[in-house]
């Protein structure tokens, strides 16, 4: 591991990842984001850049929860490879809303083939993944995954419910 350190922690992580495939490479940065979303060490260097400030928090000693695996599964919105799709695939079925939520979205960044796992989602309990399952669905769903997100336009969350219409709307567009 080498002791690199993001040169400005409160940049946007898009920025931190961008010096981390400098220090890394791409295959570095994403096979350390893997080793995060499966509850691994990466080490406390590429923690800082993946979470920043927040990380730094973390390392001085705040509560961890999920956030390392957020923070992985967040990473691959900007570098990524192929190699990441069973840690995704894994992440939508994580303990942790936020880490599943996350997943949905890098699902619908990176055009995965993971809309049966996402329908699973539709009725999760958290709302936000609920939503995320819903624009993600619309992305890389097909037809038959339309009857699931129009449940949701019944949704008591009203934020699940406009998700459900913009991944309805998605989904209609690519038909």
């Amino acid at each position: 591991m080498s002791d690199a350190t993001p040169s400005d922690l409160s940049a946007p992580p898009s920025a931190r990842l961008a010096e981390a495939v400098s220090v890394w490479g791409e295959r570095g940065v994403v096979d350390r984001a893997i080793a995060l979303i499966g509850g691994l060490s990466a080490g406390d260097d590429f923690l800082l850049f993946v979470g920043g400030t927040h990380a730094k928090g973390v390392l001085e000693g705040a509560p961890v929860l999920y956030w390392p695996e957020v923070w992985g599964m967040r990473a691959l919105l900007t570098v990524w490879d192929d190699s990441a799709v069973d840690a995704v695939a894994s992440g939508l079925q994580n303990r942790a809303w936020r880490v599943r939520e996350m997943a949905a979205r890098v699902v619908a960044a990176r055009s995965l083939p993971l809309a049966a796992a996402l329908a699973e989602l539709l009725t999760d309990d958290v709302p936000r993944v609920r939503a995320a399952a819903a624009r993600a669905l619309g992305a890389v769903g097909s037809a038959a995954e339309a009857e699931g997100i129009r449940n949701l336009l019944r949704d008591k969350d009203i934020d699940v419910r406009r998700a459900a219409q913009q991944g309805l709307e998605a989904l209609s567009s690519r038909s």
